[in-house]
């Protein structure tokens, strides 16, 4: 799916998280496209999480793109739940 079709079906659905993990090692390139569909579409607030292989210097560089938070290989599915569940909310409010 194109990053055009995601950013209109978030629109369309009124999602409150994006969740991106791609094994094709082009994470950056997505993140980046989807950062700036989403600012376009005034839908700056929703909570953009990335998951994978991502390199340390790549956390850091999807942060910069807008991206609110990675998670690496072997991240407890707990820890993404809480993140997710403590900050959506938080994300749509300011």
């Amino acid at each position: 799916m194109s990053a055009g079709r995601i950013a209109f079906v978030i629109g369309l659905e009124d999602a409150d998280v994006l969740g991106l993990s791609s094994l094709s090692g082009a994470h950056l390139e997505y993140a980046e496209e989807l950062c700036e569909l989403l600012r376009e579409n005034g839908r700056d607030d929703v909570l953009f999480v990335v998951g994978g292989t991502v390199p340390p210097e790549d956390a850091e560089t999807l942060k910069g793109f807008g991206v609110h938070e990675v998670f690496g290989p072997g991240t407890p599915t707990a820890r993404l739940v809480e993140y997710i569940s403590h900050h959506a909310r938080r994300v749509r409010l300011t």
